[in-house]
């Protein structure tokens, strides 16, 4: 055991002391933040602004049709169709000419069939789909017109059916649309999050592995320490670096929350966009929706889901981590861990993916298997986990788990005591299979 708590110590401190580690840790938010503002940057680039000549004989389109910052209309007399229509090609600053028929006794049906888009230019889905979006917004309050219908009667029509829920097993009773939402992003959120760092961090102990095989830097340490010494330690000393990061990133998490949960009023005020959006969005009280949100977190058996949390996640590090020492012990470069690693992400690609399904029925049979086989519960277990899982399931889940660990530990060690030493014999399967039953 001492040898062990050396090598995680010093596989702990070689990793935290790394620039790159300390570089990663602080900026890898910022970085995802940034990535996002880029990406909304982008799509916000790509936007131009397009003009159409509108040629409206139906007079139901010229007070009605506003133009937007993406999209103007210029409405322009119908007697020059024919000379529009023949020069439209050769325009510049025209993108296309919208020719809108007469309205015949309320026939809107022919209305819609006759009208067309001219166009000297390819113009965007989006700004097609806008154009259309303002016509038929405008055809729809002209039938409603003609139907006698106000616009007050029409809102009532439109109104959902708000059926309020009351769930009589759960003692605080709320099972409202705000409350799954919050439970589902929090479940997503662990979720990805025990995905993303038993990837990244076991990836990173093959690799460790790999490295000091090929420089045989492992035929001296294992001189003084037992192979399977060198890999608890490197495991352990891994998992700590992980729990160090992760730590650090829910700090950050909750710093910014509450610092941004300070600055919605300030935000509220200065909103930008249409005159619409903006009025929509200030009615929306963020003040208001944040406290819901954190009664509804707080509501929760935060103790029992961090514990679950905590668990599963180290259990399911240890366990796909002993499967990636094996692997880089077992090969002598990383070319050839491809083969092998599929055996370790595909699982865990399933449980994730799997665990979508348990967003709309976390009691289900999918639900219920996926959290209980080891290879996919460190991830599908804390997916269920904030919409509440009966504790003898809980148990069960974990006692399967620390079985398949300890298993997988044995197996992994059996592994990375004959490969650490193999050199130039490319592993196959049945190679692995001997190391195993030796």
């Amino acid at each position: 055991m001492k040898n062990i708590l050396l090598i995680t110590r010093r596989e702990y401190l070689t990793q935290v002391k790394k620039k790159s580690f300390i570089v990663l840790t602080l900026l890898a938010p910022l970085m995802m933040i940034g990535f996002g503002a880029l990406i909304a940057f982008m799509f916000k680039a790509n936007e131009s602004e397009n003009t159409f000549n509108v040629i409206d004989k139906s007079g139901l389109f010229v007070h009605q049709l506003k133009s937007s910052k993406t999209t103007r209309y210029v409405f322009v007399p119908a007697q020059n169709e024919r000379a529009l229509t023949e020069t439209i090609k050769d325009m510049q600053g025209i993108d296309g000419l919208l020719i809108i028929p007469a309205l015949d006794d309320h026939n809107f049906d022919q209305l819609e069939n006759n009208t067309q888009l001219l166009i000297n230019k390819k113009i965007g889905f989006d700004t097609k789909t806008g154009i259309v979006k303002d016509l038929s917004r405008i055809i729809k309050n002209e039938k409603i017109k003609t139907l006698g219908i106000s616009e007050n009667q029409l809102k009532d029509l439109d109104k959902n059916f708000d059926l309020k829920t009351k769930n009589v097993i759960d003692e605080k009773g709320a099972d409202d649309s705000l409350s799954f939402g919050v439970k589902t992003g929090l479940s997503m959120v662990l979720m990805y999050a025990i995905f993303m760092f038993i990837i990244i961090y076991g990836v990173r102990v093959m690799r460790s592995v790999l490295e000091e095989k090929n420089n045989r830097v492992v035929e001296i340490i294992i001189s003084s320490v037992k192979p399977f010494e060198l890999m608890m330690g490197k495991i352990l000393g891994v998992t700590f670096v992980a729990l160090t990061q992760f730590l650090i990133w829910i700090t950050m998490t909750v710093i910014g929350a509450l610092l941004l949960n300070t600055g919605f009023a300030a935000m509220q005020s200065k909103i930008p966009g249409s005159a619409e959006s903006a009025e929509m969005i200030k009615k929306f009280d963020f003040q208001q929706t944040a406290t819901e949100v954190s009664h509804i977190l707080l509501d929760m058996n935060f103790p029992l889901i961090i514990f679950v949390f905590i668990v599963f996640f180290l259990l399911g590090y240890v366990f796909y981590s002993s499967m990636y020492a094996a692997i880089g012990s077992a090969v002598d470069n990383e070319t050839e861990t491809q083969q092998f690693t599929l055996f370790a992400i595909i699982p865990l690609t399933l449980g994730m993916y799997g665990s979508f399904t348990i967003m709309n029925n976390p009691d289900g049979p999918l639900g219920f298997w996926l959290s209980m086989i080891p290879f996919t519960s460190p991830v599908a277990m804390i997916a269920r986990i904030p919409f509440g899982v009966p504790v003898w399931q809980i148990a069960l889940s974990m006692v399967l788990l620390i079985f398949s660990t300890l298993l997988m530990i044995y197996i992994a060690a059996k592994v990375y005591r004959v490969g650490i030493l193999m050199y130039g014999n490319k592993a196959s399967a049945k190679e692995l299979w001997k190391w195993i039953r030796s």
